[in-house]
């Protein structure tokens, strides 16, 4: 796209690419590639006006903020402004308004496109080795994030009805469709915690866009229902899931395939109220699945035995054991969530808008797969898995090199690049079968009290205790 400002513009691509390690010559290097970035700015009609905080320099200054551990404003506005002092520009101001006002302006949809066609360019650039039996497998599962209690956060994703008005915080669900191969994320959808076509199905079947005939979808128990199988083998889509705790297997009847495996049909149920009628006469009177039990061996695991569901019928060419490996591997789906939710500090926002939680939302799944990116790369050059890296290794090691990748020479840019990752790859998650660790915390906390109403409540109940 020709503008005025190109040649600035293209700058701060650049170091937008620098900052997670990218370069020309490395695999996945287009990922967030310039001519991307500026596309998707430009699909959504956002405005280059002349000013410091252009949408791609609040795009990079953002990012950084969420890879920071240090995620206030006041520090992100710090680091530009040390940013601006090494390249021998004006300082800019250290105040914070024009950051947050930048902010506001970005439109949601850049930062939601960018992280599903990075999430998206990761997964189908990844080697046919990290693919299961050929094919995508794709994870997914749902968690929860508290936001600041502001009025307008509480109209918009209220808080948990068994918390007191005051005292309690609202809360956003979102479900999250990951690469089993990468790890990156594909899509996600977001809604309030409660009422009605809010639950993590619900958000799941709006991601049912981003699935691709072949595919396979792993996820939890919760997702086991009739109407969700049916609606992916409508779309060619095969899944392993974990069987619902309200259905019983009995391995006694249907067509046995081996000890605790045999295929069996599953009768369609009364039409659900979120289900239009023709939607429900279309989708088939029966289905053919294939129910297996595994009784799981390594000591100390909390499940004894796990009975899966799936649509892969065939023993042959997906023999039981397999098919049990492949579920084992939904816990990266934990990890994964893990990483977003206390690696990267987001299950906590900090917006004190619904547009600008929503915003933060995206933020983070961005930086998440551009750090899965560094990960693949690492693996890529030394021949490993990228699920074998360390993710908060990964985190770490970008904070460290941060000042050499965007202050370095471009000639020295390459060994530099060289240098993190083979920083990363040194950042392996140990391999400990059989682990235990108890739930349980060691370092106390202060006895401080419970805030049990509203804070002003309680600020006056102090006074009239000091007043005596």
């Amino acid at each position: 796209m020709a503008h005025r400002n190109q040649g600035r513009l293209s700058c701060q691509v650049k170091s937008l690419q620098r900052q997670f390690a990218q370069a020309p010559g490395l695999p996945f290097a287009d990922v967030l590639a310039a001519e991307q970035v500026i596309q998707v700015l430009a699909d959504e009609k956002v405005d280059f006006a002349e000013r410091l905080y252009t949408p791609l320099m609040t795009l990079w200054v953002w990012l950084t903020q969420v890879v920071d551990p240090d995620h206030s404003l006041r520090q992100a506005v710090a680091r530009l402004l040390a940013w601006r002092v090494a390249h021998a520009e004006p300082a800019c101001s250290s105040d914070t308004g024009a950051y947050a006002k930048a902010r506001q302006r970005l439109p949601e949809n850049v930062l939601a496109k960018l992280t599903r066609r990075s999430g998206r360019g990761l997964m189908m650039e990844a080697p046919a080795p990290w693919s299961w039996h050929g094919r995508d497998v794709k994870l997914a599962d749902g968690s929860t994030a508290s936001l600041p209690d502001t009025p307008a956060n509480q109209a918009a994703y209220p808080q948990a009805n068994t918390q007191k008005a005051g005292v309690g915080f609202p809360i956003v669900r979102f479900v999250v469709l990951f690469s089993l191969a990468v790890g990156s994320v594909l899509n996600a959808a977001y809604g309030p915690y409660q009422g009605k076509r809010t639950g993590e199905t619900a958000l799941l079947r709006q991601l049912h866009g981003d699935l691709d005939e072949g595919d396979v979808v792993l996820g939890d128990r919760y997702f086991c229902s009739y109407f969700e199988i049916a609606l992916l083998q409508e779309q060619h889509v095969d899944a392993v899931l974990r069987l619902h705790a309200c259905r019983r297997a009995d391995f006694r009847r249907g067509q046995r395939l081996g000890k605790c495996d045999h295929v069996v049909t599953w009768r369609r149920p009364q039409r659900p109220d979120w289900m239009d009628e023709a939607t429900y006469q279309r989708l088939p009177k029966s289905l053919t699945l294939r129910e297996l039990r595994v009784h799981v061996s390594v000591k100390r695991f909390r499940t004894r035995v796990i009975t899966a569901v799936t649509t892969l019928l065939d023993p042959h060419e997906f023999p039981k054991a397999d098919i049990a490996d492949l579920y084992r591997l939904r816990w990266h789906c934990e990890l994964d969530l893990r990483s977003l939710k206390q690696t990267l500090q987001m299950d906590v926002l900090r917006g004190k808008t619904p547009a600008i939680v929503q915003k933060e939302l995206w933020a983070h799944l961005l930086v998440y797969n551009l750090i899965r990116k560094v990960m693949a790369q690492a693996a890529a050059k030394h021949g490993l898995d990228p699920r074998t890296l360390s993710f908060k290794g990964a985190l770490q090691t970008l904070n460290a090199f941060a000042l050499p990748l965007l202050t370095c020479a471009a000639p020295s840019l390459p060994d530099v690049i060289d240098a993190l990752l083979e920083a990363v790859v040194r950042h392996c998650v140990g391999n400990r079968p059989g682990r235990l660790e108890p739930r349980a915390r060691k370092r106390r906390p202060k006895p401080y009290p419970l805030l049990t109403c509203p804070r002003a409540e309680a600020r006056t109940l102090e006074l009239k205790k000091a007043c005596g």
